[in-house]
């Protein structure tokens, strides 16, 4: 039987291009990762808005 390993939120966002994609994942308060698949125009909006609300 494999070992299980427990899924944690612990670690840092890592964002990584895949093929023509960009990969977010996002620890999650609790345990987990949120995983977001974006393409480049999405992820430019997304750090446009971030900056926005950021400064």
């Amino acid at each position: 039987m494999a070992a299980m390993k427990p899924r944690t939120g612990d670690g840092p966002l890592e964002v990584t291009k895949e093929g023509r994609g960009i990969v977010m994942r996002v620890p999650l308060e609790g345990g987990g990762r949120l995983v977001v698949e974006l393409t480049p125009d999405e992820a430019r909006e997304l750090g446009n808005a971030l900056g926005a609300v950021v400064g």
